[in-house]
């Protein structure tokens, strides 16, 4: 992969601090992230909007809504379809101004998904979720390590016109160097204090962004705070000195 800047690198390094830190809405239904939208007030502007919300139905109209408050939304499907499925996804999600959707699939599923896109979406390739390291790779049965395939993937990603990846922070220093600034990179399993929970491979806000993050994604450290949105001021002003 070029090490050159590209738009995609200009649109990177516009990103405002506080627009960094994305909470994922990891709860059962519409009212529960609404409730915890008010709590956390400004002191988070990015959501990200998973499986449990979409499968909790009427998601669109949660999407509508943060969207109402002047909050952006990751729409964190992870489609993995046959490409027209994947395609006519990423086209109803065009119709509520998500900023990025995420899709887990092969290169005719990102094809797919990149021809789809319009306006301000951007489409994240997914690597290897972090909750998984080299020996779940090898009970899924493949024969490479947790960073070559993420470098694989990343590559075809950029290839195929995808604007950003989602991996982990372990592998982010090695495809920055790879890439330069050419795209997004997306980094969940962000732990500020001792991990004991399923991610593995896991690193700190400012590791994150040390390795070339633009993004992290923060949740059960803040939502299972005493005080979320204490919590997640904490990671803001981690994120603002980073950034100064």
């Amino acid at each position: 992969m070029p090490d050159t800047e590209s738009k995609s690198s200009t649109i990177a390094k516009r990103i405002a601090p506080h627009e960094r830190l994305i909470l994922p809405l990891d709860v059962p239904d519409n009212a529960a992230a609404l409730a915890l939208v008010q709590q956390l007030g400004d002191a988070v502007t990015f959501y990200k909007v998973g499986l449990e919300l979409i499968i909790g139905g009427e998601f669109t109209r949660l999407v509508d809504e943060l969207l109402r408050r002047g909050k952006k939304v990751m729409l964190d499907g992870k489609f993995f379809d046959v490409p027209e499925t994947v395609r006519a996804a990423v086209r109803q999600a065009g119709k509520h101004d998500v900023t990025f959707v995420t899709v887990h699939g092969n290169d005719e599923m990102l094809r797919a998904a990149v021809a789809e896109k319009k306006g301000g979406m951007r489409i994240l390739a997914v690597t290897v979720l972090t909750s998984l390291d080299d020996a779940d790779l090898r009970d899924l049965g493949f024969q490479v390590d947790v960073p070559t395939l993420v470098r694989s993937r990343a590559r075809r990603a950029l290839e195929l016109g995808c604007d950003g990846v989602v991996c982990s922070g372990q592998e982010a220093e090695d495809l920055r160097q790879r890439t330069g600034n050419q795209f997004l990179i997306v980094t969940p399993g962000i732990r500020p204090v001792k991990n004991v929970d399923d991610q593995k491979r896991t690193v700190d806000v400012e590791e994150a962004f040390q390795m070339g993050a633009d993004y992290i994604v923060v949740g059960r450290p803040i939502r299972a705070a005493a005080d979320p949105k204490q919590a997640a001021e904490s990671v803001q002003a981690r994120i603002a000195r980073i950034f100064a």
